[in-house]
């Protein structure tokens, strides 16, 4: 279950949601006015959400060059690296 917290709690407390969010490595979800505003996490956990979206872009758009028919085979590859690199 995600932790959410007010934001005077996360203001007041910050040292704490800090510590948290480092030891858990879960977001903290903050409201203000009770209403959702801010997700708080540690900067690892966020640096390994962002590699993990990059590899999904990268799949996304290998996966629409297959689709739309933009590949080669393997042999074809290789002839065409021996070519560009003179081998």
């Amino acid at each position: 279950m995600p932790k959410t917290i007010s934001s005077t709690t996360l203001r007041n407390g910050y040292n704490e949601v800090s510590a948290w969010c480092r030891e858990k490595q879960e977001p903290v979800f903050a409201t203000k006015n009770g209403v959702g505003d801010l997700v708080v996490m540690d900067i690892e956990s966020y640096e390994q959400l962002m590699a993990r979206l990059d590899v999904l872009k990268t799949l996304a758009e290998g996966y629409r060059d297959v689709v739309e028919g933009r590949t080669h085979s393997a042999l074809e590859g290789v002839v065409r690296l021996r070519e560009e690199f003179g081998l």
